[in-house]
């Protein structure tokens, strides 16, 4: 009841209010987009870039997260995206965009048949077509722009080269500018970007900074006074993705924070959002086929303090992905290693010693990764080490408590704890906005782009893993109490509960979490009835999660689109039929993470301990595993629950093996430990009496 009294509350408050308020004080009118593709904020300074400095300082100003589809945003890309509203690439050139063909005081796009051929890039020309839909015509200075300003034949109305050789600013409402001295030392001969950032001297990259800014303060010098101005970093160079600049100078700007609910971040908008922010700042309608949402300025911070703050945020975010690899290859080599000892320590009948602590220390990983975030870690030079040193501490804390509170002589007290807290854990980051997850090295980052908000999937399988083992430790004491019925509803309303606040738009805005979770509960609710799990059941409960989602995405499709999560939009692609690109994406990045060199060997390793200990006992782990099934018959049904869930989270989620290895690196030393700390069973029979065996539903 107190579950349900609370979901109801906090979905009407979802209901009520947007994750981003809008704002009113740009009045639609004249309005300039300068796309400079590269330009970081530790690039915009005083000395080097007076202009740009200048521009921020009449500006509100945040962070451009360019994801397109790949790990970097080419500026060729960058700019299509701007064009067609949706995540495009071109898919054969990494570099700048093609030089446009003169016709009359317009110009061409040459090749934008083949463009609009791509599966990506279908939709270029959207922005165009809408400036001229709405009567207006639109100028563009520098190929990037007449590229973003093309209609659907990718034609510009007016274009010029270069600032220089544009005679009229005035003469329509909309106009871009293409910058890209900033893109121009790391191209090679060949017109595409084969240089890394570290090939550029600090010397190369500020005379490239230099001549971007003068290029910019031409451009401002010659607008109309009242011109809107949009100005984003719109790519990326090099290998090292980052976040971008973006500012937007309006009436209203007073050097506060840009967000949109597009990312459900204060400080971080992304690449569609600039064609809906340029649309409405010029008064003209938004495509429905347009996914993003226009800027909307957040907490006044100040040109230093917020300069300050958008690079901190840029440091946090390309630390935490420069050491994901690296952080998960050491998981995995752990893991595996301790699999190994375990096993040569526990078939020679020797003393198990720190076998059950470090379990339970593997098992702490992933959620003190999250908690980490609580703590200023970016600091120094090298942020890493700080980050790496404070995420050992806090797992340390956690095994401290798990197996120095007085529920430590239970064989299910320590491992009930660690799942417990690391339910807990996520389920509370759920409520506050996902800040935990946020830049954490088994979160997502804003630099690589594929979530801003809610449960990544990772995340999913450790909520998924500590809210079934929990559920099922419980139950096991309410089986032995006679309680079954209630052991049941425990282990239903509760997964349910987390269920719902995985999938609820705003919360934790998980479509695959959702279908993966669902038979996950259903399979553990039945295993603790005591009855059969079979392959036509566990189908039915996979249909019945696609359908509580949808019916889910449904719901926030039904609310005003600046207020909808990427759940109700893809309702939306749906209808338009747009959705296809994005299906096949995540397909694609499904498959390609398979078979991860990072996370299969802690599949591999963790399943194949498992599966031995319980069929050869005696020669692999000297019958523990079977011994925590006999002494605590519901962590079966919890273990079960949470490999349904991660298999099937595997397979609908593009993160993949991501899914599976995280709820096996996770339940599976809980199991380890408890029959470690069990004593064989007494055997016999009944529905729960004390110091009675009891067996679980088979499956």
């Amino acid at each position: 009841m107190r579950w349900a009294l609370f979901l109801l509350v906090a979905s009407t408050l979802w209901w009520a209010a947007p994750a981003v308020a809008a704002t009113d004080d740009a009045a639609p009118g004249r309005v300039a987009f300068i796309g400079v593709p590269g330009l970081h904020w530790d690039d915009v300074t005083p000395e080097a870039a007076p202009n740009l400095w200048r521009l921020a300082g009449q500006s509100d100003l945040g962070s451009v997260s360019v994801k397109t589809l790949g790990t970097v945003a080419c500026p060729y890309d960058g700019w299509l995206t701007v064009s067609a509203g949706l995540r495009s690439a071109f898919g054969q050139r990494c570099g700048l965009p093609p030089e446009p063909e003169r016709r009359g005081e317009g110009a061409v796009i040459p090749g934008f048949v083949d463009i609009l051929a791509k599966r990506d890039g279908g939709y270029t020309g959207t922005l165009g077509s809408a400036v001229q839909a709405a009567g207006e015509c639109t100028t563009a200075v520098g190929r990037g722009a007449a590229l973003a300003l093309g209609d659907r034949q990718g034609h510009v109305d007016v274009y010029a080269p270069d600032p220089a050789s544009l005679a009229d600013w005035s003469r329509c409402r909309v106009l871009a500018v293409d910058v890209d001295e900033l893109i121009r030392p790391y191209l090679g001969v060949d017109g595409k970007l084969s240089r890394e950032p570290e090939a550029i001297t600090p010397e190369e990259r500020l005379k490239a900074v230099r001549a971007a800014d003068a290029e910019v303060g031409a451009a401002l010098a010659k607008l109309p006074a009242g011109t809107q101005v949009v100005l984003a970093g719109n790519g990326d160079h090099g290998s090292v993705p980052h976040l971008r600049v973006a500012m937007w100078k309006h009436d209203g700007a007073r050097g506060a924070i840009l967000g949109t609910s597009s990312t459900r971040r204060e400080d971080i908008v992304i690449l569609t959002d600039i064609t809906t922010t340029v649309l409405t700042a010029a008064g003209i309608p938004v495509p429905p086929t347009v996914i993003g949402i226009a800027w909307a300025p957040g907490h006044v911070a100040g040109l230093d303090a917020g300069v300050a703050e958008l690079r901190e945020a840029d440091l946090k975010a390309t630390t935490v992905r420069s050491a994901t690899g690296v952080f998960f290859t050491v998981f995995a080599t752990i893991t595996v290693f301790f699999y190994a000892i375990a096993y040569f320590v526990l078939s020679r009948r020797k003393r198990p010693g720190a076998i059950g602590p470090v379990a339970l220390g593997l098992a702490a990983v992933p959620v003190s990764t999250y908690l980490v975030n609580l703590v200023p870690w970016v600091q120094g030079t090298y942020p890493i080490i700080p980050l790496v040193c404070a995420v050992v501490a806090i797992d340390l804390a956690i095994v401290g408590l798990a197996v120095g509170g007085p529920w430590r002589r239970d064989p299910l007290g320590p491992p009930a704890v660690v799942a417990t807290f690391t339910g807990l854990v996520l389920v509370a980051d759920l409520l506050t906005g996902t800040n935990l997850q946020f830049n954490s090295l088994m979160g997502y980052t804003a630099v690589v782009g594929g979530r801003y908000y809610g449960l990544a999937n990772i995340p999913f399988a450790l909520l998924a893993t500590g809210v079934l083992m929990t559920t099922a430790m419980a139950a096991d004491r309410l089986v032995r109490r006679g309680r079954r019925r209630a052991a049941v509803w425990v282990v239903t309303g509760l997964g349910v509960a987390a269920m719902l606040l995985a999938g609820w738009p705003g919360v934790g805005s998980d479509f695959g979490g959702v279908i993966a979770f669902v038979p996950g509960i259903a399979v553990t609710a039945l295993l603790v009835a005591g009855r059969k799990v079979s392959i036509l059941k566990l189908g039915a409960f996979c249909v019945l999660g696609g359908v509580a989602v949808s019916i889910i995405a449904v719901l926030d499709h039904l609310r005003p689109p600046a207020s909808q999560t990427h759940l109700g939009r893809f309702v939306a692609q749906v209808i338009d039929g747009t959705f296809w690109p994005m299906i096949m994406r995540k397909l694609g990045a499904m498959l390609n993470t398979m078979l991860s060199p990072n996370l299969m060997p802690i599949v591999i390793a963790g399943l194949a301990f498992l599966v031995f200990a319980i069929l050869r006992p005696e020669k692999i782990s000297a019958g523990v595993v079977p011994r925590a099934f006999a002494r605590t018959p519901m962590l079966r049904a919890g273990l079960i629950g949470a490999l349904v869930s991660g298999v099937i989270g595997m397979l609908v989620n593009d993160s993949g093996t991501a899914v599976l290895s995280m709820a096996v690196a996770t339940a599976v030393p809980l199991v380890l430990y408890a029959g470690i700390r069990s004593e064989p069973a007494v055997t016999g029979t009944g529905d729960g009496a004390p110091g009675e065996r009891v067996v679980a539903g088979k499956i």
